[in-house]
């Protein structure tokens, strides 16, 4: 009986030491989720140098990626954390959020550091399964693009066919379309399971739908369907 009362005691003082931790972790993943649909927001609210609209409505799926950390001194890296969602091209929706990094290195000279908003947008078939890896690089895994800005801007067909992956970064309040070759994109599992309560694949997420948006990701799609429509 002492030693029931015992393994009792100890469950709920491991369960009262988890459960603020388990707390503090998800509002930090709903925080990066309000992140970046400020970072949209922001983005396609500048006419002249926003991403198009009809590359939206055509998109596979979107990665955010808000404030990643460029820097370093003759060696250099960055590194960024985001979510992913899946569009439906059969019903127009968006998916739940999966989590996601994105990080990579770079050798020559330089010096100092910034912080870099970044986007992608998945135009096809190959750019979606490099998404679903357990890792890709832009340029090397798969093709990247500098993506088109603006209302008016074209998109050729040539373009969406070779770029699995159009990119957008902006620095210091300039938006423009820039490639990121050798960046290192990632699902992010731990901070998924830690969102949905379970172990859950990125693939889980977007494509088999196995959970649902919560509230602060209901926010994010709600913006996508106002820039994808």
């Amino acid at each position: 009986m002492k030693r029931l009362l015992v393994c009792i005691a100890s469950f709920f003082i491991i369960f009262s030491t988890i459960q603020p931790y388990a707390y503090a972790e998800n509002a930090k993943l709903n925080m990066r989720i309000e992140e970046c649909a400020d970072l949209l927001d922001e983005v396609m609210q500048m006419p002249e140098i926003s991403i198009p609209r009809d590359l939206l409505a055509k998109a596979k799926a979107i990665a955010i990626f808000p404030s990643v950390i460029k820097g370093g001194f003759i060696f250099g890296g960055r590194f960024g954390k985001g979510v992913a969602l899946r569009r439906n091209r059969n019903t127009g929706e968006w998916s739940a959020p999966s989590f996601y990094t994105v990080a990579g290195g770079s050798w020559g000279l330089q010096i100092g550091g910034q912080l870099i908003d970044l986007i992608l947008v998945i135009t096809n078939d190959r750019g979606m399964k490099a998404l679903l890896k357990d890792k890709f690089t832009l340029g090397g895994d798969i093709a990247g693009s500098a993506g088109p800005v603006g209302r008016n801007a074209e998109m050729s067909t040539d373009l969406m066919l070779k770029a699995g992956i159009l990119s957008y970064s902006r620095s210091k309040g300039l938006f423009a379309g820039l490639t990121l070759k050798g960046a290192v994109v990632a699902p992010d599992n731990k901070a998924n399971e830690l969102y949905y309560g379970k172990a859950i694949s990125a693939e889980d997420i977007l494509i088999e739908h196995e959970v649902r948006p919560t509230p602060k990701a209901k926010e994010l799609i709600k913006l996508l369907d106002k820039y994808s429509n």
